[in-house]
Order: C-alpha cells, then sequence, then structure tokens
C-alpha cells in the first residue's frame, strides 16, 4: 500500500478521497489555487501545496506543477477524482512517465471511451448495445441534418467529448436543427476544445440507469446498478440504487453487458458504464442501449457503497497499489436501498443559475451521510462548481430510504446563498417519484409546481419577529434568551418591521411572561413560547430554528426562509431601474455579444452569453426596444449586477 498519495482535485471528492486514505493509514497531500487557500480540503490534508490562481487553467489543470507537487512531497501516487485532469490521457501517460501511479485507468482505456463515438463502435464489437444514430467523422452541417432526417426525430446532438450536459441538444423537429448544432458545437468548443458532435435517436420515454463497474485491468466486476434519471438540463438532481422496478433478469442482462464493456478494454479501477433504457413499458433486457463510460469514480457513487457495504476508493487503493480485485461478482449483494441529493447554490426560480456567496451558516443533520468540501464562513466561488454537498441515505426499503432523505433535507440549514434545497425537498414528496415511476423528462413536465419557492407563513414571521427583536438568539447562535422582555408591570407591546421578499412587514410583540410572547401581523395573532430552547408556537411544539447574521435573518422550519433587517435611513434612497439594464446574473466570462448601440431588438432576443460555473448562460431582451448603449465587450470579466446593455426608455 501507498505511503502517501496526492489528490489532484479540490472541494467534497478531495475531502472524500483523503477521509478513506486515513482509515486505510495513507498520508494525503493537497493542491490549492489562491481562492482555496482556507479551503476544507486542504485543512484535512497532512501537506497541501499551493498551485496557481483561481482559473482552473491556471491550477488545477495544470498537470506539470501537480505532478511536480507529488514529487517535492514524496507522494508515490496522484488520485485525479472526477473532474478537471480524471479523464485526461495525456495526464496519466505524464503521471507515469515520472515514476508515479495514477490511481486509475490506463491512458489507452480512457483514450477508447473519451470520444463518444468511437466508444460506441468499440462497444458494438464486445456486444453492447448501442443508441441507433450517426458517430461518423463527417461534421458538415448539411450532412449531419441528413443524417438526423434519417434517424428520424426526436434526435439528441452530443458533444463526442462531452459530458455534464454541455454540448448537448434536443432536436424535436427538422426545422430546428441547424440552431440548434450550432449552439450544440459551440458549447462544446468551448467546453472541450473539440466542436465534434454525434446524433442520436431521442428515446421519447427515456431512463438513465448506469452500472458501476471495476476492474484490475484483467477481470472486472459490477456493483449493481443506479437510477439517475431525475435529471435537469441533463445533470443529475437525485440518484438511487437499485433501480425501481429493476428485474433480475434485466439487471444480470445490464451487468454482464457492463462487465464485458469493461474487460473490453482492459479496464483498472472504478468506472461506470451508462445506459439509455426504454422506461415506456417496463425495463426489458432488450430496452437498454450503451451511452458513454465515465472513466472514473462518479460523484454519486455513495449509494453504490450504501447497498453494497463497499469503499469504492479503498478498492481504488488496493488495485492501484498492486492488487486484484478485492471481491468475486458472487461475493458482491444489494442490502436495502440508497438514495443520493446534490445540494447546490444555485437560484432555482430563475432557471437554476449558479449562485455565489459566503455561506454564514451551514449545518446538517446526524442521521445522514454528508460529503461536502465546505463549511460555515466558506465562500462559493464563481469559479467552479456551485455543489454544496451531496445527502445520502440508506434505508431497508425504497419508501424508508425516501423518507429518510427528505427528512434530511428539511433538517438541512444553510444560509448566506440561495440554494435548490427547496426544489430537492419537492422532488422527494412528488407523487410519480416517489411511486418509482420515473425518467429523465419528470423534472421538466412538472417544473413550474416542483419550483415554487416556499412561501413563509403567519407563524415563521412571527418567529422572525422576535428574532429581530432579540428575543430568540445572538448573531450567529441560539441563546436560551428566557428573561428577554419580563417586566413586573403591565406588558408594554413593541412593533417590529423588517422585509420578507421585497415586502415590509409590520409586527406588534407584547411579552406575557419570561419566554412568552403574543406576535401580531395584521388580523392574525400567535401565541410563541420558548422552553429548554424548543418553540411552541400556539401550543405545538415545533423544530424550527432561528439564526441571525448581522442584517439578515434565517428561519428553519421545514424549509429555509431569509428575512431582512430594514435600514431606516436606507429608505427611499435609491430609484427603481425602469427596466432598461441587462445585468450580469452572476461573476463571469462574456463570451459572446450580439447586439450594438442602434440595434433593434424583441423580447426573447439574445443579447449576450455569459460564460460562469463551466456553463454557458444567454442573456435575453426583456421587452421590445432600442439598445441605446453596449456597456461591455467580448471576454470581459465582469461582476455580478454588472451593467451589460442598455435600452432605450420605453415609450409610454
Amino acid at each position: 500500500m501507498f505511503a502517501k498519495i496526492l489528490i489532484a482535485n479540490r472541494g467534497e471528492i478531495a475531502c472524500r478521497v483523503i477521509e478513506t486514505a486515513r482509515t486505510m493509514g495513507v498520508g494525503t497531500v493537497a493542491v490549492y489555487s489562491d481562492v482555496d487557500a482556507g479551503a476544507r480540503h486542504v485543512a484535512l490534508a497532512d501537506q497541501a501545496v499551493h498551485i496557481g490562481a483561481a482559473a482552473p487553467a491556471e491550477s488545477y489543470l495544470r498537470g506539470d506543477v501537480i505532478i511536480q507537487a507529488a514529487l517535492d512531497t514524496g507522494a508515490e501516487a496522484i488520485h485525479p477524482g472526477y473532474g478537471f485532469l480524471s479523464e485526461n490521457p495525456q495526464f496519466v501517460e505524464a503521471v507515469e512517465a515520472a515514476g508515479l501511479v495514477f490511481i486509475g485507468p490506463s491512458a489507452k482505456a480512457i483514450r477508447a471511451m473519451g470520444l463518444k463515438d468511437a466508444a460506441k463502435a468499440l462497444m458494438e464489437e464486445a456486444g453492447v448495445p448501442v443508441v441507433p444514430g450517426y458517430h461518423g467523422s463527417n461534421q458538415d452541417s448539411a450532412y449531419l441534418a441528413e443524417q438526423a432526417a434519417q434517424i428520424g426525430y426526436p434526435v439528441l446532438i452530443k458533444a463526442v467529448a462531452g459530458g455534464g450536459g454541455k454540448g448537448m441538444r434536443l432536436v424535436e423537429k427538422e426545422s430546428e436543427f441547424d440552431a440548434a448544432l450550432a449552439s450544440a458545437q459551440g458549447e462544446a468548443k468551448t467546453a472541450f476544445g473539440n466542436a465534434d458532435v454525434l446524433i442520436e435517436k431521442y428515446i421519447t420515454s427515456p431512463r438513465h440507469i448506469e452500472v458501476q463497474v471495476f476492474g484490475d485491468g484483467t477481470d472486472a466486476v459490477h456493483l449493481f446498478e443506479r437510477d439517475c434519471s431525475l435529471q435537469r438540463r441533463h445533470q443529475k438532481v437525485i440518484e438511487e440504487a437499485p433501480a425501481p422496478g429493476m428485474t433480475e433478469d434485466v439487471r444480470a442482462a445490464m451487468g454482464n453487458a457492463a462487465v464485458r464493456a469493461a474487460k473490453a478494454i482492459g479496464y483498472a479501477g472504478a468506472g461506470t458504464i451508462e445506459f439509455i433504457v426504454d422506461g415506456s413499458d417496463g425495463l426489458r433486457t432488450d430496452g437498454f442501449w450503451f451511452m458513454e463510460m465515465n472513466t472514473r469514480l462518479q460523484v454519486e457513487h455513495p449509494v453504490t457503497e450504501a447497498i453494497t457495504g463497499v469503499d469504492l476508493v479503498e478498492w481504488q487503493l488496493r488495485v492501484a497499489s498492486g492488487e486484484g480485485l478485492p471481491a468475486s461478482q458472487s461475493d458482491l449483494a444489494i442490502k436495502g436501498h440508497a438514495f443520493e441529493a446534490r445540494l447546490y447554490a444555485e437560484d432555482v426560480p430563475a432557471g437554476f443559475l449558479p449562485a455565489t456567496g459566503t455561506l454564514s451558516h451551514l449545518e446538517f443533520p446526524q442521521d445522514a451521510r454528508i460529503d461536502t468540501g465546505v463549511r460555515t464562513g466558506d465562500e462559493i466561488s464563481p469559479w467552479y462548481d456551485p455543489m454544496i454537498a451531496k445527502l445520502t441515505t440508506h434505508g431497508p426499503t425504497r419508501a424508508v430510504a425516501l423518507k429518510q432523505l427528505e427528512q434530511a433535507l428539511t433538517r438541512t440549514e444553510v444560509a448566506g446563498s440561495v440554494t435548490n434545497l427547496a426544489f430537492l425537498t419537492s422532488l422527494t414528496r412528488h407523487k410519480g417519484f416517489r411511486a418509482g415511476v420515473v425518467d429523465t423528462g419528470l423534472i421538466g413536465r412538472d417544473l413550474e409546481h416542483l419550483a415554487e419557492e416556499p412561501v413563509a407563513c403567519s407563524r415563521t414571521r412571527a418567529l422572525a419577529a422576535l428574532g429581530f427583536a432579540g428575543l430568540t438568539e445572538a448573531v450567529g447562535e441560539v441563546v436560551d434568551n428566557e428573561s428577554a422582555g419580563f417586566t413586573l408591570w403591565e406588558p408594554v407591546p413593541q412593533t417590529i418591521t423588517f422585509l420578507y421578499n421585497g415586502e415590509e412587514i409590520a409586527a406588534r410583540i407584547t411579552t406575557l411572561a419570561a419566554g412568552e410572547h403574543r406576535v401580531e401581523l395584521g388580523e392574525t395573532a400567535h401565541n410563541v413560547t420558548r422552553r429548554a430552547g424548543i418553540w411552541f408556537v400556539d401550543g405545538a411544539k415545533t423544530r424550527a430554528r432561528v439564526r441571525r447574521f448581522g442584517e439578515s435573518l434565517s428561519v428553519f422550519w421545514g424549509n429555509g426562509y431569509v428575512f431582512e433587517a430594514i435600514d431606516p435611513l436606507a429608505r427611499g434612497g435609491a430609484a427603481e431601474e425602469g427596466g432598461n439594464i441587462v445585468a450580469a446574473p452572476m461573476p463571469g466570462l462574456l463570451k459572446a455579444v450580439f447586439v450594438k448601440p442602434g440595434a433593434k431588438v424583441t423580447e426573447g432576443d439574445r443579447l449576450v452569453i455569459l460564460e460562469a460555473m463551466k456553463m454557458e448562460h444567454s442573456l435575453l431582451a426583456s421587452r421590445d426596444g432600442v439598445v441605446a448603449d453596449v456597456l461591455c465587450g467580448e471576454g470581459d470579466q465582469v461582476v455580478a449586477g454588472a451593467p451589460l446593455i442598455q435600452l432605450e426608455e420605453a415609450e409610454i
């Protein structure tokens, strides 16, 4: 076994690898960029080496610098995590040329599966079913349009070097093909440096089921399947294992196909074979097709670990150090059911826009597995993926595990950034998902309902009023302020005003006794009592918690509700914008500007493309009008809120 390894990554996956290495007595070296100097993975590792600036191209993608860091610190091997250099065959070769061990597959295996078109051809030779489509090298747009017509609409355009939904477009009719192709190629070029695409038949009731495989370069086993059908914008949201509705014959067929795929390329380490599955009439042995192979550890690997009892990172280290497969296929079995939810800093109602912010508060329940790379006080940076954590639950049945996930989400507390927490909770309560009726279109069909932000009820607002009145806690911590407001004389009401979603709330508070208050909100009133650190509202015990952070206050009660203090000196001090400015919704890089001063635009026209957090975002005109000024240029790095396009005043 290695004495010391270097983790060529950051965030939760770096922390995950460090934790297993520690239990195995293996020393760890972290690498970090300028903005990650105080990151959790740096704190957890035995050693840490600075490798460059915030931009990934200047730090986590600098293979030569990372390799030198491993040599300088005496590390014997490099674990790539996922993303960044994890599927870069040139990096693998450079690691091995330096006399180090790459904890993962060979460069040859990565190349074999690196381009989707070549991988599909290889899988056909290995007897693995593949989706009908065009995987050739001719990238002429007219020729690709002909191929799409032959395959039959709807079709899916996919970047051959793609992943994470980038460079992927669904085309439902011929008239939309040219625009979708240009968009997919442009995003693929930006994300991967390769604009080539392939075209596949789009399965109308698709499920995304993947099989975890593990090889030692000669032999391979599978660790059963995961269902990743719950997706938005082709990115996974909640994963589960095993797949609902799976039968033993289909599981065996998919598992055997996945093992054949792994053996065909002499695969070593952890990998995933992804299948697109026709879910229109139940799962069938002839109803699944190979999509791609991820030649690395997957983000969703915890659900597989939960149902098998296997530590996949431990297996990776053991096989990379020279051991054979740690278990045979007959040794592996499924126990219970598991779910994983991905908690992101993102604005769901705004279209899942990535968000930034400093986490003023972050707390998780004790009865769920939490994989995270951040802590209270950490910043969600615009430079990297905005994942906050993964929450994994495991129970004896699917229903139990899903209920556990719902409870874990409702007891998770995040303040300082908008998140998808309420969205995830809504998903766990979705009737179809609860019944196991899932496909990749579920979120899209019910998005309006699922994306609804929960609204704080009057009971929650009453707690917020007490928080702003200083009758609940000190800044950032709960204080059992039982005597707050207690008086021997007649209770004297006080009025507290604060903001909720931009609306001013006025609350009249009367302290009745130690820890007992009456809160009036217009015509509604609640009696609120605090005993032994627990809130009772109108006599009913709650799990509510109140946290104040400067001018912001959060009430965590099933969901997190954010309220803001009112600065009386600031009232009326700012005039509202008249809808004439198109501003950057987040920090990022301007990839393209499509308009000039004097140009006429109509509502929905694309004005600029902003690249942020590894995704391209089109900013559209919110109304008809004429461009008065262009306040930015291609290549500009802009901050959140920066004005980009100004429209002339609308005629009244």
